[in-house]
């Protein structure tokens, strides 16, 4: 098992700063994010997709093609991770853009959720799919939502405005959204179904 952290480009929103590639030990991004990275001169280890969305392919570059139509690019390019035996992957562009992307970015981390450990960063802060047991740190002040899919039940958070005891939020019912942490670590439990983490300056 690799125990080292993945930084993966998406072609959602682009990142308005660069985060520090030496923190990772594999730069990666799907197809449509290459144009990204060579503006920014970044170099991957690897570009894979379908390559639907770039004119020239680079020749200085590996490319793992991925033509197969059933799964997004986002979703195969998790799989190659995976089979390199990383658990860790630091996802940026993947909201912003397209929305019915950004849907799709979280089904595929609800569907990869047994086998990585995914969290999102974009342009407001970042996000992920939560423990059932989960503790932020560096909160004081920042805006925490708390979105199920579908549904998350018997959720219990300890450093948040509005707390929540032993509560459900459910998709279409009650979600919640736009939370404010009042200590500087918080901590949120819940029982059984998906939560999404938002956490945004």
């Amino acid at each position: 098992m690799n125990t080292e952290q993945v930084c993966l480009f998406l072609n959602g929103e682009q990142p308005k700063s660069i985060p520090n590639l030496k923190n990772y030990k594999m730069v990666c991004a799907t197809d449509g994010a290459y144009t990204f990275l060579e503006a920014n001169n970044i170099v991957p280890h690897f570009i894979s997709g379908d390559f639907d969305s770039i004119k020239t392919i680079p020749e200085t570059v590996e490319v793992i093609h991925t033509p197969n139509q059933d799964f997004t690019d986002f979703d195969k390019v998790l799989q190659i991770l995976s089979d390199k035996g990383f658990k860790t992957v630091h996802v940026f562009g993947a909201s912003g853009k397209e929305q019915d992307h950004f849907l799709g970015n979280l089904h595929t981390a609800l569907q990869w959720k047994a086998k990585l450990n995914l969290t999102f960063f974009d342009n407001h802060g970042y996000y992920f799919l939560a423990d059932k047991s989960s503790e932020i740190k560096n909160c004081l002040n920042k805006t925490v939502s708390l979105i199920p899919l579908p549904e998350a039940t018997g959720i219990v958070t300890v450093g948040l405005q509005y707390a929540l005891k032993n509560e459900s939020l459910a998709f279409g019912d009650r979600i919640g959204t736009r939370n404010k942490a009042i200590e500087n670590n918080i901590s949120i439990t819940f029982k059984t179904g998906n939560l999404f983490l938002f956490i945004n300056d």
